[in-house]
């Protein structure tokens, strides 16, 4: 239903409008008795409509041709005509502003004509000068929408007074292919006699017109970007007179995408635009512009937005600047995880430009995370403006104070008098209200249990008084006239079935009238003045002092008139409040706590600027402030001014390189990446950690009075980050670094070698190890583990004498979390004293109880590593002194694993190196110190049966081995192994050579070496054993080094050289393969570190082995160099870094000056090598793309059993990938199998003619008789398995002996199976020809021929999804001595982050699996 005032000084009329009988009401005493509209006849009034400019004026429409208005507010409604039915849009009429010309008025309608298979229909839209006196003439035919430029009191430009705007369809649109690419603006000045195409300044591109509307002061047209590479980008023109039109500009970081954005309440001054940043649509930032409407810079993230595009913001009525908003503030873990939203409320002074949080009643907050947080337009149970009215500064909400907003029902009234700045509770509970006669009267009514009664106040909410209705009734509607000046209020509710009269509806409006109180009306010694503030030691707001006259609240009277602000022209000085960041600016923290806008990047120039190339020449440039649009301070500070910058720092010329160096003091010991963002943190020696926000351009030093030990970025909200002191004190931020909190954990760090914190998906759910009773003279140090589930507000207890605890599970599906502890069984004394006669227990317990139980899994343990799919415990078995290796799939049942005779883990040391396909890769050392060398094994797809993968792998006395796999290509991976086993015992010194595997460890082969060198000369090698060995993990001195990325598929770098054998690491040189590994080139001589850069698009290479002042950088993906000179004195590289996505063009060099203490930072900036961004169509091959596919030699492009096609830039092509749309991997069809989809069976190896064979000694596993999904057969074993993660089909079953008939399938009989069969093979057959015919078809006319989806590399933000990041590091070994108990803690750390999504206790059975009968039991 709706309701509406039309109001003046005589008459105050009411009228309601029943949307399901569809009949209007009128009141002619404001609500007091109620008639149905005469002339309308019943169940007509489909949509009633207010005229904006007219306050006697409105329009009842309807489904026919004929329609109803009132000129006199709703005494007398006429009928009028048009031709044509009412279009299906939200506002059919549009009105012109001018008073004068109230009548012009334009309809919009909908003309069909029948055609021989149905109906064609366009809109049309009608114009009248008479107000519908008179048939309306057609305005404009095949149109979107019109609208009169005149049609907003607040724009005024000098234009012609019948200028009108049309979205319509030009002449080039066939009348039924209509397309988005021929929607233009049109405007005319005579009623489209004649039309003009506004060309908005950007000539013929002006097309995709999607709206045209008038907001506030500003035109603004929206368009679609129709350019190839835009993958379907919205734009923004605006105007403040329509005779210039800009593009509005947003950071570089945002993106306007269909649907995805919506211009919100803005004021005079400015507009506001809500834009969704996260992959969840109830989640944006907001983003307000200048004054004319150009240049938006960003308001405030994460703000509140529901499902159908209501976003929690709204304007205080009356008080100029003054808003308030909700924010998610576990905007990630929403993002991510579809948690529940927590919602805070924050409230700007200054029009968005800062936000803080409201301030909650006096003695109602006991923390500095507290305050009041309030229900807003997205789930309010009020209509129109939810917190404010008309009233100056009177401000009412629904909320509670705390951390974060309570439910609805559990919530209280709470109150300002002064627009926002301090708030009082009024009222327990929730309730409906609403401001009566400017403030002298609040209603208040009880919208959560049926009631008889209100309440009412009559001086500002200090006292309450009840009125009993006298009936049960349960409220859905409170409100009053729209300027809040009258006395009678309508309260709209539903009788309860006790109180119903028989013939009476259940629904009733309620009249309230407080005229009836007999109060006088206020006189001057009854009002004051109200200084509406920005904050308490002001009397200014927004550069002006706003005064109002009110009544005084102990006035016992009435207003009579309505108030409005007293004064407009005392303005203040300018202060810093007073400036916002300009555009492309943001704010940051600095060290002592005060706040500056720093740039996103470089600064664009003029070209008249910094022409000299002097390196002290310098240029005004932007201050990075500018004053807040519509704040009217004079004078004061004058942030905004230009001040002088150097030349270096701004943006180059296309084709040049920017770099600048940074040193520090000490030692890099931690950098790293805040994952989807420019943030690094960089933690020295001299226990210091430093912010850029960046990419390494400007540091700054964060706290520099604390010792920081470590810092974690949590790997699931990567906007959340903590840097843990050598106290118990940390720090942390939810806000990727732009303000850090101090707080408090249980304890100190530990100091026992186990990570300080463990994180999961539930990002306020930490566990803290810390150090208790460890200082001298305590008898019971140990390490003691606590859990917060609030981010460290609150801690709780879980276990003491703890070597290690994790979570078993990160999956935030289940109520009850559970936590795993490798602890002491004997809980006395010191831990540091603690060896082999105290056993360790793995025990887990749960939240459920608060961990005053923990359940005893095993008695003694050696370690345990928790994984996404699989839980790896190593038992210690007392009776045998031997290892057992465990493994589960939930965290409650394990099952042993078995293991090829010779390589159980109780006689070699073990660790595990990949789980990225679902199967456990596990390396078995089977020779020692000093030449340690291994194996490495596979299970099947339980982590329970493994065979031998590849003997003979080369591992270092630190515990790193040479295996690695590929980023974002599942089953390929390399391997150094060693060939002179017995010389290498005796001599230390071992030759290698490199193998390659394209079926994820089933075979592995030599790398096919390049037919020339760089230099187009051929190998000195001849022989047949010649290949290409490449330079592995063992000889890395960063474990996050790798071969490929993510962000380039396929690309692959590595040093080694062409030989018998790998050489010397100082004598090899740089190869690349774009296939996966298939084809290598030497693409320069010598070894060099590399880093990929947007998405392979630049690939920069630095000399590693000496002192260097320059890199190397392609953009050709090595088919050319060229070379950056980057300093003077030469520098020891010992690293590249680049963001972690691969879609940057900076890089970062981290070395050190030869001879000299602390470390040196080169940030290099390639951005604007070019500016052309890259074209591609990811349904239609081409432009700067190309498809291709990896795969074995042979007919087939297969991999792994399946064709798929990636998507990739084409080599020779110089543009910028950036963010350009990315396409899901395109799975063309399942292959044959082949060979390359077989491994050997449990218990067999490979021998010298390339076949599987049984172990000697060893016996096979039984013949599983098992049928499953329905099979009509069963196979007994042979000497080969299918490769788990193959998805071949048919072709040449190796895996499959003899067929057995599944129990109760019966055998057919062969007299009559020759018929049976071939009955079936003819209904397949002509099934399948239909079908196959049918969607031919459809995808002929839907996709016209078109090519299919294309692949290009995947984003993926998550630190733990593969194939994407995780295939970064998912091969990087972390070591787990089996038999010794040892954990190499570093490369375990750096996996940590890279483990792929999973759900735990999926269980997946290939042939070979034991069955573990595992069920899910959280």
């Amino acid at each position: 239903m709706d309701q509406s005032d039309c109001s003046s000084s005589m008459i105050r009329l009411a009228i309601y409008h029943d949307a399901i009988s569809r009949n209007i009401y009128i009141s002619q005493d404001e609500g007091k008795t109620w008639d149905r509209a005469d002339g309308i006849p019943p169940g007509d009034a489909a949509m009633f409509i207010e005229h904006p400019f007219n306050n006697r004026v409105a329009f009842v429409l309807t489904d026919t041709f004929m329609h109803y208005r009132t000129e006199d507010r709703g005494k007398k409604w006429v009928t009028f005509s048009v031709p044509d039915l009412v279009a299906y849009v939200s506002k059919p009429l549009s009105f012109h502003s001018d008073p004068r010309k109230w009548k012009y008025t334009l309809f919009q309608g909908t003309k069909c004509i029948q055609i021989p298979w149905g109906e064609r229909c366009q809109d049309v839209t009608y114009y009248t000068q008479d107000g519908f006196t008179t048939i309306p003439e057609v305005l404009q035919d095949d149109v979107s929408h019109c609208r009169f430029a005149h049609s907003s009191k607040d724009f005024q430009p000098d234009i012609h007074d019948d200028l009108i705007y049309c979205v319509a369809y030009d002449s080039s649109a066939i009348s039924d292919s209509r397309s988005i690419k021929h929607s233009r603006l049109y405007s005319s000045t005579d009623f489209f006699a004649t039309r003009k195409s506004e060309d908005l300044g950007i000539g013929n591109q002006a097309k995709g017109v999607v709206t045209f509307a008038i907001m506030s002061k500003f035109a603004v047209v929206e368009l679609k970007d129709l350019t190839p590479s835009s993958g379907g980008d919205m734009l923004l023109y605006v105007s403040v007179d329509v005779k210039e039109w800009v593009k509005a500009r947003f950071p570089s970081q945002v993106r306007l995408r269909e649907n995805t954005y919506s211009i919100v309440e803005s004021t005079v001054h400015t507009l506001a635009v809500h834009v969704v940043l996260h992959d969840t649509k109830a989640i944006g930032s907001l983003f307000v512009g200048d004054s004319n409407g150009t240049y938006f810079v960003e308001s405030l993230k994460d703000t509140n937005r529901n499902v159908v595009g209501y976003v929690n913001y709204e304007n205080i009525y009356g008080v100029e600047g003054v808003g308030i908003a909700n924010v998610v503030a576990n905007a990630q873990d929403v993002t991510k995880w579809m948690a529940a939203k927590q919602l805070r409320s924050v409230i700007t002074f200054n029009d968005g430009s800062s936000w803080a949080p409201l301030l909650a009643p006096s003695g109602t907050c006991s923390s500095q995370t507290c305050s009041l947080h309030l229900h807003s337009v997205s789930d309010t149970h009020s209509s129109g403006s939810v917190f404010s009215s008309p009233a100056p500064g009177f401000v009412m909400g629904v909320g509670s104070v705390g951390t974060t907003l309570a439910p609805y029902e559990e919530s209280n009234t709470y109150m300002s008098t002064d627009a926002g700045l301090t708030w009082k509770m009024v009222r327990e509970g929730p309730y409906k209200f609403e401001f009566g006669n400017s403030g002298s009267v609040i209603v208040i009514a009880d919208d959560q249990q049926p009631t008889d009664s209100i309440m009412y106040s009559t001086d500002m909410g200090h006292t309450w008084k009840t009125y009993n209705i006298g009936i049960q009734f349960r409220v859905k509607g409170l409100t009053t006239v729209s300027d809040s000046t009258s006395q009678k209020f309508l309260l709209l509710g539903q009788v309860m079935s006790q109180s119903q009269q028989p013939s009476n509806s259940r629904n009733t409006i309620i009249h309230l009238d407080f005229a009836t109180l007999g109060r006088l009306k206020c006189g001057p010694d009854d009002k004051e003045l109200w200084y509406a503030r920005a904050s308490l030691n002001s009397e200014c707001i927004m550069g002006a002092k706003r005064l109002y006259y009110r009544r005084k609240a102990n006035a016992d009277c009435y207003m009579g008139e309505k108030l409005g602000p007293e004064s407009h022209n005392d303005k203040c000085p300018c202060e810093d409040y007073d400036y916002e960041c300009d555009y492309n600016y943001v704010w940051y923290n600095d060290v002592s706590g005060d706040g500056k806008c720093i740039p996103l990047g470089p600064e664009r120039i003029p070209n008249t600027e910094c022409t000299i190339g002097s390196p002290n020449e310098r240029y005004m440039g932007l201050s990075g402030y500018r004053k807040i649009p519509g704040n009217k301070c004079e004078a004061g500070i004058r942030k905004d001014e230009p001040v002088s910058k150097y030349c270096y720092g701004a943006e180059p010329a296309e084709g040049e390189v920017v770099h600048l160096i940074h040193t520090f003091p000490s030692d890099i010991v931690q950098r790293e990446y805040v994952m989807g963002s420019k943030i690094i943190l960089v933690r020295l020696a001299d226990l210091s950690v430093w912010q850029s926000n960046n990419e390494g351009r400007t540091w700054v030093q964060k706290f520099p009075e604390e010792r920081f030990l470590a810092f974690y970025i949590h790997p699931y909200s990567p906007d959340r980050a903590y840097l843990i002191t050598d106290t118990n004190k940390f720090y942390y931020t939810t806000d990727v670094g732009r303000y850090w909190h101090a707080m408090n954990a249980p304890s100190p760090p530990n100091s026992f070698g186990a990570k300080v914190l463990h994180f999961q998906r539930r990002s306020e759910y930490i566990i803290w190890i810390g150090n208790v009773d460890c200082q001298p003279g305590y008898e019971n140090c140990r390490a003691q583990a606590q859990y917060t589930w609030n981010n460290g507000r609150t801690w709780q207890l879980v276990e003491n004498y703890v070597v290690d605890c994790d979570w078993a599970c990160d999956e935030p599906r289940i109520n009850s979390f559970k936590i795993l502890c490798k602890s002491y069984e004997n809980k006395q004394g010191s831990q540091v004293f603690f060896g082999k006669e105290n056993a360790l227990q793995l025990v887990s317990g749960t939240n459920a109880n608060g961990f005053a139980e923990m359940t005893k899994l095993f008695d003694n343990v050696a370690g345990f590593a928790r994984f996404s799919q699989f839980l790896i415990v190593a038992e210690y078995l007392q009776t045998t002194r031997t290892l057992d290796l465990k493994i589960s799939r939930n965290g409650q049942t394990f099952t042993s694993a078995s293991f090829p005779p010779g390589m159980h883990p109780d006689s070699h040391s073990y660790g595990i190196l990949d789980i990225s396909t679902n199967i456990i890769f596990m390396y078995m050392t089977m020779n020692e110190w000093p030449t340690p060398w291994g194996n490495i094994l596979k299970s099947d797809s339980n982590g329970t049966y493994f065979v031998v993968s590849i003997e003979n792998v080369n591992r270092n006395n630190g515990g790193s081995i040479d295996f690695e796999k590929f980023a974002g290509l599942n089953g390929i991976a390399m391997a150094n192994v060693v060939t002179n086993l017995a010389e290498a015992v005796f001599t230390g010194r071992k030759t290698l050579q490199t193998r390659i595997t394209h079926n994820d460890g089933g075979t592995w082969k030599a790398l096919r070496p390049p037919s020339v060198d760089s230099l187009g000369q051929k190998y000195p090698c001849s022989s047949l054993a010649c290949a290409l060995h490449v330079h592995g993990f063992t000889e890395r001195v960063d474990a996050r080094v790798t071969y490929s990325s993510p962000s380039v598929i396929g690309v692959v770098m590595a040093v080694g050289n062409v030989g018998d054998a790998l050489g010397p690491y100082a004598d090899s040189n740089t190869f690349l393969s774009r296939d996966g590994g298939f084809i290598w080139e030497e693409v320069r001589k010598g070894p060099h570190l590399w880093k990929f850069g947007d998405s392979g698009s630049v690939i920069v290479i630095v000399n590693d082995e000496e002192p260097t002042d320059h890199v190397l950088f392609t953009t050709d993906q090595g088919l050319s160099w060229l070379e950056f000179k980057f300093m003077f004195d030469k520098i020891r590289v010992k690293d590249i870094m680049t963001a972690p996505e691969g879609r940057s063009r900076k890089f970062i060099l981290l070395g050190q000056y030869p001879g000299t203490a602390g470390s040196v930072i080169v940030h290099l900036d390639f951005s604007s090598l070019t500016h052309r961004k890259c074209l591609v169509d990811v349904k239609i091959p081409g432009h700067d793309f190309e498809l291709w596919s990896p795969s074995e030699e042979g007919d087939e492009l297969c991999l792994l059993g399946q064709q798929t096609l990636y998507h990739r830039r084409k080599r020779d092509v110089n543009c910028v990938v950036g963010h350009t749309p990315k396409a899901p991997n395109n799975i063309m069809r399942n292959c044959r199998c082949r060979s390359e989809d077989f491994e050997c069976a449990f218990n067999h190896i490979c021998n010298t003619d390339g076949e599987c064979v049984l172990i000697p000694g060893a016996s096979p596993l039984a013949p599983d008789d098992s049928c499953r999904d329905g099979e009509d057969y069963w196979y007994e074993r042979t000497a080969y398995r299918k490769v788990v993660y193959s998805t071949c089909e048919g072709g040449d079953r190796i895996d499959q002996g003899t067929q057995h008939p599944c129990p109760d399938i019966e055998v057919p009989d062969h007299a009559t199976s020759g018929h049976r069969a071939m009955f079936w093979i003819m209904v397949i057959m002509v099934s399948f020809t239909i079908t196959a015919l049918v969607v031919a078809w459809c995808w002929y006319n839907k996709s016209k021929m078109a090519r299919g989806a294309i692949h290009l590399p995947e984003d993926d933000n998550s630190p733990q999804s593969g194939p994407g990041v995780l295939a970064t590091m998912a091969s990087v070994p972390w070591f787990l001595l089996g038999l010794l108990g040892v954990a190499f803690k570093y490369a375990r750390d750096v996996l940590q982050g890279y483990r792929a999504r999973r759900k735990c206790g999926a269980v997946s059975l290939d042939e070979d699996a034991q069955v573990l009968h595992i069920e899910d039991r959280e």
